[in-house]
């Protein structure tokens, strides 16, 4: 994981405003727009970008990946760029913290290109019912996943199944680490 944090250039705290939280929502919106704007090229993906309000200061937290891996200097460039952007549009009233890195590997799946990225790899995924399955990652199809599992059942050899779990009951999914 990579992770790139600076401060901002305003040398001056304001209080948060009542108009400031109800625009948190385009705000975000909008810093997401100058994330996008601000990746190399079209393998490059905004994945989240939350603002976290901690009294005197905020902390913009900007998680990006790529189809083929990230690389710190990415990372770097884009915080330095969008950093820029925010200070210009003065996009936030009050100091701010802006961390710019990839997602890591214990930050669950949240996007079907996360998971096409991951085709290949062991991942665990729990479902709305609480309960969770392991396997590798098949496919991504249009309504969910295809994972291919180990069923053990008691007196018999383990087989190999591949089953369809869909979008809308998987409640989280993450890439399990595998030291082989």
């Amino acid at each position: 994981m990579y992770r790139i944090i600076q401060g901002n250039r305003r040398g001056h705290e304001s209080p948060l405003s009542f108009t400031s939280l109800i625009s948190n929502m385009n705000t975000k919106q909008a810093i997401e727009e100058i994330v996008e704007k601000h990746l190399p090229d079209e393998s490059h993906f905004v994945v989240d970008v939350q603002i976290i309000d901690k009294g005197t200061k905020s902390q913009v937290k900007i998680l990006i990946d790529a189809d083929d891996g990230l690389n710190i200097d990415t990372c770097a460039t884009v915080s330095r760029q969008v950093g820029e952007e925010i200070e210009a549009k003065e996009l936030l009233e009050k100091a701010y913290v802006l961390e710019v890195s990839s997602p890591g590997l214990d930050f669950p799946l949240s996007s079907k290109r996360q998971y096409q990225k991951n085709i290949g790899r062991k991942i665990k995924v729990s479902l709305e019912d609480g309960k969770e399955i392991e396997g590798e990652l098949m496919a991504v199809e249009p309504e969910g996943l295809e994972l291919k599992i180990i069923v053990k059942e008691k007196g018999k050899k383990a087989t190999e199944q591949t089953i369809s779990v869909a979008f809308d009951q998987i409640k989280k999914s993450i890439v399990l680490v595998s030291f082989k």
